[in-house]
């Protein structure tokens, strides 16, 4: 099963043109061009529905989340004030899982979304188990300290996901020692470290 799962992560980042695993970007490295026997042959142009379907599957695929959970939030996204691409990406960001990936606590997205999801993450003191909690500014992330003795967690702590993840953005104040991390204030897109054209997502929805 992992096998399986691992290679289909591959599959989709090659489809998609970005790594979206540690073990991806490897992959990624020897063979940079799409799946299937196909792959390295020469692409064609893409109409442009193509091109806005793409960079809403790699939104998608970057939080790991499904497609009725992207609509949600680009509808809310859509309601508030500013740039509707920019408070997407800033809403996302804003996710529980997706603070516990940046923060240096898992590896990648699905172990993040695990970690929550298997009660191993406080809110403000609060065991929080759903990966879609929006954290506020201000509130403080932290793995519960009887999980903080676990293997896992201990790799986490002593920096060993570092290697493999974007350096600390400057909206998160993170104690990795302690396994702790603050929401400083909300993200803004540029500090996000995700790889998107999200003005084609906005069109891609806007259709």
């Amino acid at each position: 099963m992992a096998i399986s799962r691992t290679r289909r992560q591959v599959r989709l980042s090659r489809a998609l043109g970005i790594p979206l695993t540690p073990k991806a970007v490897r992959y990624f490295e020897k063979r940079p061009y799409g799946p299937g026997e196909h792959g390295r042959a020469r692409k064609r142009s893409e109409s442009d529905y193509a091109i806005r379907l793409k960079e809403k599957q790699r939104l998608r695929a970057q939080y790991n989340i499904r497609e009725a959970q992207l609509v949600r939030v680009f509808e809310e996204a859509r309601r508030a004030e500013g740039l509707t691409g920019e408070n997407l990406v800033e809403l996302l960001e804003m996710r529980l899982d997706a603070l516990v990936l940046r923060s240096g606590f898992a590896r990648t997205s699905a172990q993040a979304r695990q970690i929550v999801v298997h009660r191993h993450i406080l809110v403000d003191g609060k065991i929080v188990d759903r990966p879609s909690y929006r954290v506020k500014p201000g509130q403080v992330i932290m793995v519960k300290p009887k999980s903080q003795t676990m293997v896992p967690f201990q790799v986490a702590a002593a920096g060993e996901h570092r290697d493999v993840l974007p350096a600390v953005p400057a909206y998160l104040d993170v104690q990795l020692e302690k396994l702790t991390s603050t929401l400083v204030r909300r993200p803004k897109r540029d500090e996000v470290p995700v790889t998107c054209d999200v003005q084609m997502v906005v069109e891609y929805y806007s259709r």
